[in-house]
């Protein structure tokens, strides 16, 4: 039962001056309940010294190759002369042959875009959720104890083993230096690609990879939580204690995925998003916005599950669906699981499997699944036409992103619809003219 709102939350900000480093205080007073969120307010005294001026480099023009071949000799030279093994590079990179299909699926753009529930499906499939309740069993000791070290919620860390590997499962059969080879001579990730062969190499020849175990995703992962190499060189943790980092060992799998997004800022105790409800006075121009959870609360966002707050947590209003769809409250939390794969629908399906894996249950809202995606060219068109209407998307690349759905919000609350910022056949018709 929603319960009726009798207040609106206030933060005062007070601000010290003539101090030349950063200090914070906070001071917790009694909390409050506002709906279905108890908000505990703190007041909090800080100090930011001025940035740094940023200095921009200069451009670099990426060279450029005859062949193959050509790539893998000037590759190779700067490796070496940078202080890596040369016989490691060198078996490296004569087990590497040009894969066209990877450069091709690096390139490629899907006709259609999906829309959120069709990413939700999978991720929360029968077979994944089935599967993983008897995988999170199995390591529910062991996932209990990285929760305690690092913070992250035990079925989070298991989502995401689920959704990147099929709980160790499905790692990639692709030849990791083959792929990453090719991405580098393409040019178009040359230096992402570079920097992963060079972790690699480092991997190697410190023993956390075998030369047996070369095989990922065509895209660089590895092993059952597909790490990209200098990730897996940065946050990897030797989790069964062999003296070893192998991401193909469960163990170290696990326990480096808790590190690292710990690492990344994960904030303990609080979940990836909670469903909430919103008035029908609402005012749609601040879906996407962040806000402090007590600013959320005062214009009548109320979670559905009774939870606990702090007031001043940051949180985005989401509506992956537009305004017929699910009212998502996205914590801090959210945003660190797209350190793995900077998508919201990803981070979405990893957060509802993670509940499945926990016996919670999933979003109480259905979905409106009578709407229809746009096409690539059906995008691109709908950025020409916001742009040349004054509402510019940042470029016509046929990706929904978040400049094109701000643009389209914006239009819509030109024009006599809800601005909700949801694309598709129905609510673009009457702009793109089909």
């Amino acid at each position: 039962m929603r319960l009726n709102k009798h207040y609106l939350a206030f933060f005062p900000a007070l601000v010290m001056v003539g101090c030349t480093s950063q200090q914070a205080m906070q001071q917790p007073n009694k909390p409050v309940r506002q709906g279905n969120v108890q908000i505990t307010q703190t007041q909090t005294i800080q100090v930011k010294p001025a940035p740094a001026p940023v200095i921009k480099p200069t451009p670099v023009a990426k060279p450029s190759y005859n062949s193959f071949s050509d790539w893998k000799s000037d590759f190779s030279m700067r490796a070496i002369s940078a202080g890596h093994d040369a016989s490691t590079v060198r078996r490296l990179l004569d087990s590497a042959y040009l894969n066209q299909q990877v450069i091709s699926l690096d390139s490629g753009q899907p006709e259609f875009s999906k829309m959120p529930w069709e990413y939700v499906d999978s991720a929360v499939s029968d077979g994944r959720v089935s599967t993983g309740k008897r995988k999170f069993a199995e390591q529910r000791t062991y996932l209990s104890q990285l929760q305690s070290q690092y913070g992250v919620n035990a079925e989070i860390v298991a989502a995401i083993w689920g959704m990147e590997s099929s709980y160790g499962v499905v790692t990639g059969n692709s030849s990791l230096p083959s792929s990453l080879a090719s991405l580098a001579y393409d040019g178009r990730r040359q230096e992402f690609a570079e920097t992963q062969l060079l972790s690699l190499a480092t991997l190697l020849q410190r023993g956390d990879v075998s030369w047996s175990q070369l095989d990922g995703s065509w895209a660089g992962g590895m092993g059952q939580t597909q790490f990209i190499p200098d990730t897996w060189l940065k946050h990897g943790v030797d989790g069964d204690g062999n003296g070893h980092r192998n991401p193909w060992a469960t163990g170290d799998a696990l326990a480096s995925t808790a590190n690292y997004l710990s690492n990344s800022g994960w904030v303990r105790g609080l979940a990836p998003f909670y469903e909430a409800t919103i008035p029908s006075s609402f005012d749609y121009s601040t879906v996407g916005t962040k806000q402090t959870a007590a600013r959320w609360a005062s214009m009548g966002v109320d979670t559905i599950a009774d939870v606990s707050l702090d007031g001043n947590t940051q949180m985005e209003l989401w509506l992956p669906a537009g305004k017929d769809g699910p009212v998502l409250l996205l914590s801090p939390n959210f945003d660190v699981i797209k350190v793995y794969n900077n998508s919201s629908s990803y981070a979405l399906g990893v957060s509802l499997l993670g509940k499945a894996l926990a016996g919670q249950g999933g979003l109480q809202k259905s979905w409106p699944r009578y709407e229809r995606p746009l096409s690539t060219s059906q995008v691109r068109n709908l950025q020409q036409r916001l742009t040349s209407s004054g509402y510019d998307t940042k470029g016509s690349d046929g990706i929904v992103g978040t400049n094109t759905r701000n643009a389209f919000q914006r239009w819509q609350a030109a024009n006599g619809q809800t601005p909700d910022g949801f694309i598709t056949q129905r609510s673009a018709s009457s702009l793109a003219g089909w």
